[in-house]
């Protein structure tokens, strides 16, 4: 069993930046990779960004526009995703998941799933 816990959400105005981080606890898949998705009120929960257990990457291109950076610690079992230049539509709960395998950006595809942070972008 994996455990994942999200951290780093909060309030932030327009423009402003967040550093979220996703720890893994539990039983670590020996080759494993972690996607961001997130899902606002209202929406379907939509892919992020998402790198493996070789560091590839992979972005929703049109959403992160070049914003956002994903990035992992091997020593710490933890994977980061930094947001620039937010936006009030990136507000949103923030989840990170993991699955054996290539980094996908199909959301059925990973295995375990975190709580969600929430992210709000104020204008």
């Amino acid at each position: 069993q994996v455990q994942l816990e999200e951290s780093g959400g909060g309030l932030v105005q327009a423009g402003g930046s967040l550093r979220l981080s996703c720890a893994a606890s539990g039983r670590i898949l020996s080759a494993h990779a972690v996607g961001w998705f997130r899902q606002a009120p209202g929406k379907e929960r939509e892919f992020v960004a998402a790198i493996s257990w070789l560091g590839l990457t992979r972005y929703n291109t049109d959403l992160v526009k070049g914003r956002f950076t994903i990035s992992r610690d091997l020593a710490k079992n933890t994977v980061d995703l930094q947001m620039n230049g937010l936006k009030p539509e990136d507000t949103a709960v923030y989840y990170c998941a993991t699955r054996a395998g290539r980094a996908s950006t199909t959301g059925d595809e990973y295995d375990y799933w975190g709580q969600g942070t929430q992210v709000t972008v104020s204008s």
